[in-house]
């Protein structure tokens, strides 16, 4: 197969494009991150993890203020992906660590038509494609967790499962990004500290800086 790693580059203003800045400025989206009031995984409350959350209409998030949206303009042509994505973020945190749950999705266009066996309206709705999460204290090993610097852009790259899907003619990329994905990842204190061993005054409040054009997610683009 003929892959393509094409990386499409985070914009101001929540847009999504394939273009690079010649002269990037540094700018960046701000969220909060409050450990008390994680994402949740899926919008309805389960007893027990489903499966049912890989299809749940990514809505529910975009709407939070602590998950940031970035999404093409309609897409003119199909576009295939067939293997792994990477996520590539440019952040700098108020604290000394923090979790990133980058979500690939796809943006069904507002004239799709009602599902005829679940009877969900499908216009607009966001299909989560993929999604993974670091725990960006171990962004550069596994073996060697790494504090951040408060206020210092550091680089948090990371590869996500393999993907295969097509974005049809008409509909949009999204990339969603947030800091927790609650019950599937534990709360990370935003701390550096043994979350392990972490008290419940260890778990505090933290400022995130995602920066424009120098956060990237580089797709396998099948030609």
């Amino acid at each position: 197969m003929d892959i393509t790693p094409t990386p499409i580059y985070l914009k101001q203003d929540s847009k999504l494009s394939f273009e690079a800045a010649t002269n990037p400025k540094p700018t960046f989206d701000t969220y909060i991150s409050d450990p008390a009031k994680p994402v949740p995984y899926a919008e309805k409350v389960h007893r027990d993890r489903t499966r049912e959350y890989m299809t749940d209409d990514q809505r529910f998030a975009a709407r939070r203020p602590d998950v940031l949206i970035f999404a093409t303009d309609t897409l003119t042509n199909d576009i295939t992906l067939a293997g792994p994505v990477v996520a590539d973020l440019m952040v700098s945190l108020s604290g000394t660590d923090a979790d990133f749950v980058v979500k690939l999705i796809d943006v069904l266009p507002e004239t799709a038509k009602i599902n005829p066996d679940t009877k969900y309206p499908m216009g607009g709705y966001q299909m989560l494609v993929r999604a993974e999460i670091m725990r960006a204290r171990y962004r550069n090993s596994f073996s060697n967790p790494e504090a951040f610097v408060p206020g210092k852009p550091t680089q948090v790259k990371y590869t996500m499962p393999d993907v295969a899907h097509t974005f049809k003619k008409g509909h949009k990329i999204m990339i969603q990004v947030q800091s927790s994905w609650f019950p599937l990842a534990d709360r990370n204190p935003q701390q550096f500290v043994n979350i392990y061993q972490a008290k419940d005054s260890d778990f505090v409040k933290e400022t995130i800086n995602v920066y424009h054009d120098q956060s990237k997610i580089i797709l396998p683009v099948l030609k």
